[in-house]
């Protein structure tokens, strides 16, 4: 713990380049929230696809916004799970005690330290109430890739009772929500991925799984009514072929497990060439109580469970990150403030 009660322990960035040599534990001053934040603190935040690749400085081009020598904003982080330490004069819902979950993606993210961080200032707007049932890494490990998940299977593909959905990259952090989520809202759901997560994909409502290392999926004769592709390791026109008449095909650069260097490229042949008949929709985060609302109704029915392929303690914080960068974790990456 800090010392001294104006400062807290953080995670901080110094560079680009492998976790290990350039994230080291650090003191900043705490900050205060403002009118409309509500100040947090940590007990637990996760590790995600913007997290890596900041700290890892790939793709070169996306330093243009983070800073051309060291990020500009040197805490990473934003999904959160804690105990509200103070709120801001024009929160009332809320006080200190309350348990709550949420997020600082967006405009929050920009100007205000990450969750790597004993505390953390987020907008009100943002959290929401723990449920009780739900524990810090399991709620801090379900904000991004769970609502990336919900606004890509729910809202951009409309998927619902009847639906054919193709997952590929099941296994990872988005693809094991968006699963669930599918199969959930009645959709028929057919996951790839790797030959070691064939039985999990299956466990969490996949009716059909295919192990990429034994068939290409985009050879074989289904047709499907939405395709989330969170890897893009084929051509999109190819995979969109699967496409049945009307069918939506996403790529997903949020949670590319493949890494935005190879992504983004190929979304934005998609975005821009279009593919024939089928239509071309990205995944726009919005982080916003209705959401997280959501989001935790399907995590407290038990409809969607948070997949965490290991919790790292708040010191072993780079070991997380290079564990997300390996591009081989199961679910999620979890991390636990003391």
């Amino acid at each position: 713990m800090a010392t001294d009660p104006s400062t807290m322990r953080v995670i901080i960035q110094h560079s680009y380049g492998v976790p290990q040599d350039v994230l080291r534990p650090g003191q900043i001053q705490r900050p205060p929230p403002g009118a409309g934040d509500v100040l947090i603190r940590v007990r637990a935040t996760s590790v995600n696809t913007p997290d890596w690749a900041t700290v890892a400085g790939v793709p070169a081009i996306l330093r243009l916004g983070t800073g051309l020598r060291r990020p500009g904003r040197p805490v990473r982080g934003s999904d959160v799970a804690g105990v509200v330490e103070a709120v801001g004069p024009q929160v009332t819902d809320l006080q200190p005690g309350d348990e709550v979950f949420g997020s600082l993606w967006g405009a929050a993210a920009r100007t205000r330290p990450g969750t790597f961080a004993e505390y953390a200032v987020a907008p009100r707007s943002q959290v929401i109430r723990k449920p009780a049932a739900l524990s810090f890494e399991d709620a801090a490990a379900s904000v991004m890739s769970g609502l990336t998940a919900l606004i890509a299977i729910r809202d951009v593909g409309q998927a619902g009772a009847g639906s054919r959905v193709l997952v590929n990259g099941a296994s990872g952090g988005v693809g094991t929500m968006a699963v669930q989520i599918a199969a959930s809202l009645g959709a028929e759901v057919t996951g790839v991925c790797g030959p070691r997560n064939v039985e999990l994909v299956r466990s969490i409502g996949a009716a059909r799984v295919i192990d990429y290392t034994t068939e290409d999926f985009t050879r074989g004769g289904q047709r499907y009514d939405v395709i989330l592709d969170n890897v893009l390791n084929h051509p999109p026109s190819v995979t969109a072929r699967l496409l049945g008449p009307h069918g939506v095909f996403i790529p997903n650069s949020i949670g590319n497990t493949g890494g935005l260097l190879a992504a983004l490229p190929r979304v934005a042949r998609a975005m821009l060439m279009g593919l024939g008949p089928a239509t071309v929709k990205t995944v726009t985060l919005s982080v916003n109580r209705e959401n997280l609302t959501a989001l935790a109704s399907l995590l407290e029915s038990g409809a969607v469970q948070v997949i965490i392929d290991k919790t790292y303690p708040f010191d072993h914080t780079a070991a997380a990150v290079a564990h997300m960068l390996g591009h081989h974790a199961r679910g999620k990456v979890a991390i636990t403030v003391p």
